[in-house]
């Protein structure tokens, strides 16, 4: 049984802490504000950008996992910080540094996303993630750190209540059979990778060495448009068919007058305008993990999400 340190407790943090504490590891998370106790699960309210504090609260662990994340409209302020927080203490503490990643890094890209591609991201919040992977190879590469990156595209399942794709501002509606909006061209294909697979890939590589001093991707399910989700969503909950629309680029403008996410979405609106297909074949053909059949993923949320509703009232 080994120490497992989690940065963050949304949607991913949560997860991954739950999954390590179920395979009998001891799990303690970090957060600025801290939560009560639950089975298996430390919680301990720490700014993580402290490195003098993370390092006593991490030292003894097997990993580190960085899962948590600043506000979205704050990314290019925040997380310098905290990256470097995060390798320091993962060199002080001999850790494994387990981050999380997304696909911003790689830019619009023709064709399918592999780990292959290089970093080219121009926008802001592109080359923040790119960024922040780049110093902790790079630590790697020097033989200072252990790192390894997991990359995942839009969040989909349980516990995922945040964003604007398959998120609170989608599936309540889909329950109750009303129609829901999509940013960007809702037949474009796009992949979603699921919550619990994306906890399952980070607590494999935390143990694999030769994961280690790259990057991969989640193994995640073929590629279906906002409007194939959504129907699927639909079939299960037995709503009936749902309108989708997309939204056009003036009311997505207007909107984003008085919306932040809105506003920061712009920047990464060509994921939604085209095919957005993420690559996960390097990650199977190594490693066990492998993406949850659609079907389940979509069962799984309807359930989570209606007795979330039911339990709010």
């Amino acid at each position: 049984m080994n120490l497992h340190v989690v940065i963050g407790f949304g949607p991913a943090g949560a997860a991954t802490a739950r999954l390590l504490a179920e395979r009998g590891h001891t799990v303690r998370v970090i957060t600025r504000s801290g939560r009560s106790p639950e089975p298996g699960i430390e919680h301990v309210a720490l700014d993580a950008t402290d490195s003098e504090r993370l390092t006593e609260a991490v030292r003894g662990a097997a990993a580190l996992y960085s899962c948590g994340a600043p506000p979205y409209h704050r990314w290019a302020s925040e997380w310098p910080p905290l990256v470097s927080s995060l390798c320091a203490t993962a060199e002080a503490t001999g850790a494994v540094l387990v981050m999380l990643g997304n696909l911003y890094g790689y830019g619009p890209v023709d064709g399918p996303l592999t780990e292959e591609l290089p970093l080219a991201a121009t926008g802001t919040k592109g080359r923040v993630r790119a960024a922040a992977w780049e110093q902790a190879r790079d630590l790697h590469e020097q033989g200072r750190i252990k790192a390894v990156e997991v990359r995942a595209s839009d969040f989909f399942g349980p516990g995922v209540t945040d964003g604007g794709h398959l998120a609170a501002r989608v599936v309540p509606r889909v329950l109750r059979g009303k129609p829901v909006s999509s940013l960007g061209d809702p037949d474009t294909p796009h992949s979603w990778s699921y919550i619990p697979d994306v906890a399952a890939a980070l607590a494999e590589v935390a143990g694999e060495e030769r994961a280690w001093g790259r990057a991969w991707h989640v193994p995640t399910a073929p590629a279906l448009s906002t409007r194939e989700m959504v129907g699927r969503l639909a079939t299960q909950a037995e709503t009936g068919p749902v309108a989708v629309r997309g939204l056009p680029s003036a009311v997505l403008a207007l909107a984003s007058l008085v919306s932040p996410l809105l506003r920061e979405l712009k920047e990464v609106r060509y994921q939604f305008d085209r095919p957005f297909i993420m690559d996960a074949s390097a990650y199977e053909a190594e490693f066990a993990v492998r993406a949850t059949p659609v079907d389940e993923q979509v069962k799984a949320t309807v359930e989570w999400w209606r007795e979330r509703l039911d339990t709010a009232g």
